[in-house]
Protein backbone atom coordinates (compact mmCIF):
# COMPACT_ATOMS: atom_id res chain seq x y z
CA UNK A 1 0.00 0.00 0.00
CA UNK A 2 3.27 2.22 0.47
CA UNK A 3 3.73 3.02 -3.07
CA UNK A 4 0.19 3.38 -3.85
CA UNK A 5 -0.24 6.38 -1.10
CA UNK A 6 3.58 7.28 -3.02
CA UNK A 7 1.70 8.00 -6.35
CA UNK A 8 -1.54 9.52 -4.85
CA UNK A 9 0.88 12.29 -2.87
CA UNK A 10 2.55 12.74 -6.12
CA UNK A 11 -0.32 13.57 -8.38
CA UNK A 12 -1.65 15.66 -5.00
CA UNK A 13 1.42 17.64 -5.29
CA UNK A 14 0.61 17.98 -9.35
CA UNK A 15 -2.95 18.90 -9.04
CA UNK A 16 -2.41 21.19 -6.60
CA UNK A 17 1.08 23.01 -8.29
CA UNK A 18 1.09 22.89 -11.38
CA UNK A 19 -2.86 21.91 -12.95
CA UNK A 20 -1.84 19.36 -15.17
CA UNK A 21 -4.42 16.89 -15.07
CA UNK A 22 -8.18 17.61 -16.05
CA UNK A 23 -11.06 15.32 -14.21
CA UNK A 24 -11.10 12.99 -16.96
CA UNK A 25 -7.16 12.41 -16.83
CA UNK A 26 -7.21 12.24 -12.92
CA UNK A 27 -9.63 9.80 -13.13
CA UNK A 28 -7.75 7.46 -15.13
CA UNK A 29 -4.71 8.04 -13.20
CA UNK A 30 -6.55 6.75 -10.55
CA UNK A 31 -7.76 3.91 -11.87
CA UNK A 32 -4.44 3.39 -13.23
CA UNK A 33 -2.71 3.16 -9.69
CA UNK A 34 -4.83 0.23 -8.97
CA UNK A 35 -4.97 -1.57 -11.61
CA UNK A 36 -1.64 -1.47 -13.49
CA UNK A 37 -0.11 -4.78 -14.01
CA UNK A 38 3.33 -5.84 -12.52
CA UNK A 39 6.03 -5.71 -15.21
CA UNK A 40 7.54 -9.16 -15.97
CA UNK A 41 11.09 -7.64 -15.00
CA UNK A 42 9.98 -6.89 -11.16
CA UNK A 43 8.37 -9.58 -11.24
CA UNK A 44 9.54 -13.13 -9.61
CA UNK A 45 12.06 -14.47 -11.20
CA UNK A 46 13.29 -11.56 -13.11
CA UNK A 47 16.07 -10.56 -14.27
CA UNK A 48 19.36 -9.75 -11.47
CA UNK A 49 20.09 -6.45 -9.99
CA UNK A 50 22.51 -4.40 -10.98
CA UNK A 51 24.80 -3.90 -8.65
CA UNK A 52 26.37 -0.46 -7.03
CA UNK A 53 29.04 1.46 -8.08
CA UNK A 54 31.89 2.20 -5.85
CA UNK A 55 30.74 5.40 -5.03
CA UNK A 56 26.95 4.31 -4.17
CA UNK A 57 28.69 1.88 -1.84
CA UNK A 58 30.52 4.58 -0.53
CA UNK A 59 27.19 6.66 0.29
CA UNK A 60 25.84 3.45 1.40
CA UNK A 61 27.83 3.22 3.99
CA UNK A 62 28.37 7.06 5.27
CA UNK A 63 24.80 7.57 4.94
CA UNK A 64 23.84 6.72 8.35
CA UNK A 65 26.67 7.70 10.23
CA UNK A 66 26.10 11.33 8.35
CA UNK A 67 22.58 11.20 9.33
CA UNK A 68 23.47 10.55 12.94
CA UNK A 69 26.22 13.21 13.17
CA UNK A 70 23.55 15.81 11.94
CA UNK A 71 20.30 14.71 12.85
CA UNK A 72 18.53 18.09 11.29
CA UNK A 73 20.19 17.70 8.06
CA UNK A 74 18.10 17.19 4.71
CA UNK A 75 18.34 14.26 2.66
CA UNK A 76 19.91 16.45 -0.19
CA UNK A 77 22.54 18.02 2.74
CA UNK A 78 23.31 14.38 3.53
CA UNK A 79 23.97 13.37 0.26
CA UNK A 80 25.73 16.42 -0.27
CA UNK A 81 28.02 16.40 2.67
CA UNK A 82 28.74 12.19 1.57
CA UNK A 83 30.01 13.66 -1.80
CA UNK A 84 32.00 15.55 -0.30
CA UNK A 85 34.05 13.00 1.69
CA UNK A 86 34.34 10.97 -1.21
CA UNK A 87 35.91 13.66 -2.98
CA UNK A 88 38.02 14.33 -0.01
CA UNK A 89 39.44 10.30 -0.49
CA UNK A 90 42.68 9.53 -2.04
CA UNK A 91 42.93 6.53 -4.83
CA UNK A 92 44.41 4.15 -2.45
CA UNK A 93 41.23 4.98 -0.04
CA UNK A 94 38.82 4.75 -2.51
CA UNK A 95 40.23 0.80 -3.95
CA UNK A 96 38.22 -1.35 -1.90
CA UNK A 97 34.95 0.36 -2.81
CA UNK A 98 35.76 0.06 -6.78
CA UNK A 99 37.42 -3.59 -6.50
CA UNK A 100 34.23 -5.04 -4.72
CA UNK A 101 32.14 -2.85 -7.19
CA UNK A 102 34.40 -4.68 -10.01
CA UNK A 103 33.79 -7.88 -8.65
CA UNK A 104 29.67 -7.51 -8.19
CA UNK A 105 30.11 -6.48 -11.84
CA UNK A 106 31.59 -9.52 -13.24
CA UNK A 107 29.27 -11.70 -11.08
CA UNK A 108 26.28 -9.80 -12.41
CA UNK A 109 27.22 -10.64 -16.41
CA UNK A 110 27.45 -13.82 -15.35
CA UNK A 111 24.36 -14.42 -13.95
CA UNK A 112 22.92 -11.53 -16.42
CA UNK A 113 24.15 -14.68 -19.34
CA UNK A 114 22.19 -17.49 -17.60
CA UNK A 115 19.14 -15.88 -17.01
CA UNK A 116 18.92 -14.64 -20.67
CA UNK A 117 19.75 -18.34 -21.65
CA UNK A 118 16.88 -19.59 -19.98
CA UNK A 119 14.24 -16.86 -21.27
CA UNK A 120 11.82 -17.87 -24.05
CA UNK A 121 11.23 -15.60 -27.25
CA UNK A 122 8.26 -14.10 -25.86
CA UNK A 123 9.86 -13.59 -22.29
CA UNK A 124 12.82 -11.82 -24.37
CA UNK A 125 10.40 -9.85 -26.08
CA UNK A 126 8.41 -8.64 -23.36
CA UNK A 127 11.76 -7.23 -21.58
CA UNK A 128 13.16 -5.37 -24.73
CA UNK A 129 9.89 -3.92 -24.63
CA UNK A 130 10.45 -2.96 -21.27
CA UNK A 131 13.75 -1.81 -21.83
CA UNK A 132 12.42 0.60 -24.08
CA UNK A 133 9.90 2.21 -22.57
CA UNK A 134 12.60 2.43 -19.37
CA UNK A 135 14.75 4.99 -21.69
CA UNK A 136 12.37 6.27 -23.55
CA UNK A 137 11.07 7.40 -20.01
CA UNK A 138 14.19 8.84 -18.55
CA UNK A 139 14.78 10.59 -22.04
CA UNK A 140 11.72 12.21 -21.49
CA UNK A 141 12.36 13.15 -17.83
CA UNK A 142 15.63 14.66 -19.17
CA UNK A 143 13.60 16.98 -22.15
CA UNK A 144 11.62 18.32 -19.21
CA UNK A 145 14.21 19.09 -16.89
CA UNK A 146 15.97 20.83 -20.08
CA UNK A 147 13.07 22.23 -20.59
CA UNK A 148 12.29 23.92 -17.22
CA UNK A 149 16.05 24.59 -16.80
CA UNK A 150 15.70 26.89 -20.33
CA UNK A 151 12.63 28.71 -18.72
CA UNK A 152 9.69 26.91 -20.62
CA UNK A 153 6.43 28.69 -19.63
CA UNK A 154 3.98 26.58 -17.75
CA UNK A 155 1.13 25.14 -19.94
CA UNK A 156 -2.30 27.22 -19.44
CA UNK A 157 -4.89 25.38 -16.78
CA UNK A 158 -8.35 24.21 -17.72
CA UNK A 159 -11.46 25.70 -15.79
CA UNK A 160 -11.77 22.91 -13.68
CA UNK A 161 -8.17 22.78 -12.46
CA UNK A 162 -8.06 26.31 -11.38
CA UNK A 163 -11.21 25.35 -9.23
CA UNK A 164 -9.80 22.55 -7.86
CA UNK A 165 -6.38 24.05 -6.40
CA UNK A 166 -8.32 27.16 -4.88
CA UNK A 167 -11.17 24.38 -2.90
CA UNK A 168 -8.37 21.40 -2.80
CA UNK A 169 -7.69 21.98 1.22
CA UNK A 170 -11.40 22.48 2.07
CA UNK A 171 -13.02 19.50 -0.04
CA UNK A 172 -14.45 16.85 1.97
CA UNK A 173 -12.65 13.72 1.75
CA UNK A 174 -9.82 12.07 3.94
CA UNK A 175 -8.24 10.11 0.86
CA UNK A 176 -7.33 12.05 -2.74
CA UNK A 177 -10.01 9.65 -4.73
CA UNK A 178 -12.66 11.30 -2.07
CA UNK A 179 -11.52 14.68 -2.16
CA UNK A 180 -11.55 14.70 -6.43
CA UNK A 181 -14.60 13.00 -6.00
CA UNK A 182 -16.23 15.95 -3.74
CA UNK A 183 -14.60 18.67 -5.84
CA UNK A 184 -15.98 16.94 -9.00
CA UNK A 185 -19.52 17.25 -7.28
CA UNK A 186 -19.12 20.80 -6.29
CA UNK A 187 -17.96 21.58 -9.78
CA UNK A 188 -21.17 20.32 -11.80
CA UNK A 189 -23.51 21.99 -8.84
CA UNK A 190 -21.64 25.55 -9.62
CA UNK A 191 -24.37 27.55 -11.18
CA UNK A 192 -23.01 28.80 -15.14
CA UNK A 193 -22.02 32.60 -13.40
CA UNK A 194 -20.29 30.99 -10.88
CA UNK A 195 -18.52 28.56 -13.26
CA UNK A 196 -18.02 31.77 -15.86
CA UNK A 197 -15.18 33.22 -13.52
CA UNK A 198 -13.04 30.37 -13.86
CA UNK A 199 -13.85 30.59 -17.23
CA UNK A 200 -12.53 33.72 -17.56
CA UNK A 201 -9.50 32.63 -15.77
CA UNK A 202 -8.04 29.39 -17.95
CA UNK A 203 -9.14 31.95 -21.12
CA UNK A 204 -6.32 34.68 -19.48
CA UNK A 205 -4.13 31.76 -18.73
CA UNK A 206 -4.36 30.75 -22.84
CA UNK A 207 -2.99 34.30 -23.76
CA UNK A 208 -0.40 34.07 -21.11
CA UNK A 209 0.82 31.22 -22.24
CA UNK A 210 0.68 31.90 -25.97
CA UNK A 211 2.27 35.04 -25.68
CA UNK A 212 4.89 33.74 -23.26
CA UNK A 213 5.75 30.70 -25.75
CA UNK A 214 6.08 33.03 -28.69
CA UNK A 215 8.40 34.87 -26.56
CA UNK A 216 10.45 31.96 -25.63
CA UNK A 217 10.81 30.33 -29.31
CA UNK A 218 11.64 33.32 -30.42
CA UNK A 219 14.60 32.98 -28.25
CA UNK A 220 14.78 29.82 -28.72
CA UNK A 221 15.69 30.46 -32.34
CA UNK A 222 18.00 33.49 -31.21
CA UNK A 223 20.48 30.55 -29.28
CA UNK A 224 20.15 28.01 -32.02
CA UNK A 225 17.96 25.76 -30.57
CA UNK A 226 15.01 25.86 -33.07
CA UNK A 227 14.93 21.79 -31.98
CA UNK A 228 12.35 23.02 -29.11
CA UNK A 229 10.21 24.82 -31.17
CA UNK A 230 6.36 23.59 -31.29
CA UNK A 231 5.75 21.55 -34.63
CA UNK A 232 3.06 23.72 -35.23
CA UNK A 233 4.86 26.62 -35.23
CA UNK A 234 7.64 25.29 -37.70
CA UNK A 235 5.24 24.20 -40.29
CA UNK A 236 3.43 27.41 -40.34
CA UNK A 237 7.04 28.86 -40.76
CA UNK A 238 7.84 26.52 -43.54
CA UNK A 239 4.25 27.25 -45.57
CA UNK A 240 5.34 31.15 -45.40
CA UNK A 241 8.41 30.55 -46.92
CA UNK A 242 6.72 28.69 -49.48
CA UNK A 243 3.97 31.35 -50.07
CA UNK A 244 6.69 34.10 -50.72
CA UNK A 245 7.95 31.99 -54.21
CA UNK A 246 4.64 32.48 -55.56
CA UNK A 247 3.89 29.04 -57.45
CA UNK A 248 2.16 28.98 -60.38
CA UNK A 249 -1.79 28.85 -59.56
CA UNK A 250 -3.48 25.70 -60.81
CA UNK A 251 -6.00 27.60 -63.15
CA UNK A 252 -2.95 29.13 -65.02
CA UNK A 253 -1.19 25.91 -65.70
CA UNK A 254 -5.06 24.56 -66.73
CA UNK A 255 -5.75 27.43 -69.04
CA UNK A 256 -2.05 26.76 -70.46
CA UNK A 257 -3.21 23.11 -70.86
CA UNK A 258 -5.86 23.74 -72.67
CA UNK A 259 -4.42 26.62 -75.00
CA UNK A 260 -1.55 23.96 -76.34
CA UNK A 261 -4.24 21.58 -78.76
CA UNK A 262 -5.79 24.84 -80.43
CA UNK A 263 -2.26 25.54 -81.10
CA UNK A 264 -1.31 22.19 -82.29
CA UNK A 265 -4.93 21.77 -84.60
CA UNK A 266 -3.97 25.74 -86.15
CA UNK A 267 -0.60 24.21 -87.29
CA UNK A 268 -2.31 21.35 -88.89
CA UNK A 269 -5.28 22.71 -90.35
CA UNK A 270 -2.29 25.39 -91.62
CA UNK A 271 -0.51 22.48 -92.90
CA UNK A 272 -2.94 20.85 -95.06
CA UNK A 273 -4.02 24.38 -96.55
CA UNK A 274 -0.75 25.24 -97.78
CA UNK A 275 -0.76 21.48 -99.14
CA UNK A 276 -3.97 21.69 -100.98
CA UNK A 277 -3.11 25.29 -102.56
CA UNK A 278 0.10 23.73 -103.90
CA UNK A 279 -1.54 20.79 -105.57
CA UNK A 280 -4.08 23.21 -106.97
CA UNK A 281 -1.28 25.37 -108.70
CA UNK A 282 0.52 21.91 -110.10
CA UNK A 283 -2.68 21.02 -111.84
CA UNK A 284 -2.98 24.41 -113.50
Amino acid sequence: MAPLSFMAAGINILTKSFGLFSSASLTRCSCAITTAAKPFSTAAGGPPKRPLTGYMRFVKEQQPQVTRQFPDAKAVEVIRKVAERWRGLTLVQKQPFEQAALFDRNQYKATMQRYQAQLTPEQTAVLTEEKRQKRAKRKNIKKKRELTSLGKPKRPRIAFNIFMSEHFEEARGDTMPAKMKSLLEDWKNLYMTQKQVYVQLAEDDKVRYKTEMKTWEDHMVEIGRSDLIRRKEKTARKTTKAAKKKPVSKVKKLKTAAKKPLATAKKTTTTTTTKTTGRNTRKA
